[in-house]
């Protein structure tokens, strides 16, 4: 049987879209070391990300977009995206291992694993993969907008990057439709 895992990371971001990857992995090439991808280091998710790339006998990387996610809701854009990661594989697999408690609507079997990413090395593959996808676009968008720290929380919403927010207002990148973001944006509207 083949078995694809399945994740996703930035749902809880205020920025940017979701990052989601499905992996199947080689059973005659392991891996050492994987494991959920927030309880590694930087260096060791990059260093394993290029061994799935290499070892495994198919991977997807999709992306949920700011757009998706502000018209669909950040859940069901994150669906969509694991949706095509699943079809972007090139072996199609027999059914789905899918880290968290919902499941996109694919034409194979899947299961929904709580915790997943830190218990079946395919999810952990793909949540690896994932992460360290979006944290180099992350990168990429700091440079674009550095006043906000992006390198630093990811877009996740710490008192840094709230102050950041009340500071400069919301960018181009900024999830409209989260209510932090949407009150400044009211906020700036009574202003004028």
């Amino acid at each position: 049987m083949i078995v694809c895992g399945v994740d996703e990371t930035g749902r809880g971001s205020a920025i940017s879209g979701v990052w989601v990857s499905a992996c199947i992995l080689d059973p005659d090439k392991p891996i050492e070391g994987l494991r959920d991808s927030k309880k590694l280091s930087a260096k060791r998710r990059e260093e394993l990300a290029e061994e799935i790339k290499h070892k495994a006998l198919s991977w997807s990387i999709e992306i949920a977009s700011l757009e998706e996610v502000e018209t669909l809701n950040v859940l069901n854009a994150t669906l969509l995206g694991m949706k095509r990661a699943i079809e972007g594989l090139h072996i199609k697999p027999n059914k789905a291992l899918v880290d968290g408690n919902k499941l996109p609507n694919i034409d194979i079997p899947a299961e929904a694993i709580v915790k997943g990413d830190d218990l079946i090395p395919a999810i952990s593959a793909a949540s690896i993969l994932a992460k360290v996808a979006r944290d180099k676009a992350i990168k990429e968008l700091h440079q674009i907008y550095p006043q906000y720290g992006f390198d630093k929380h990811k877009g996740y919403l710490t008192k840094v990057h709230m102050l950041a927010l009340e500071e400069y207002g919301p960018c181009p990148i900024h999830r409209k439709t989260y209510a932090p973001i949407r009150k400044l944006l009211e906020k700036q509207l009574e202003l004028f």
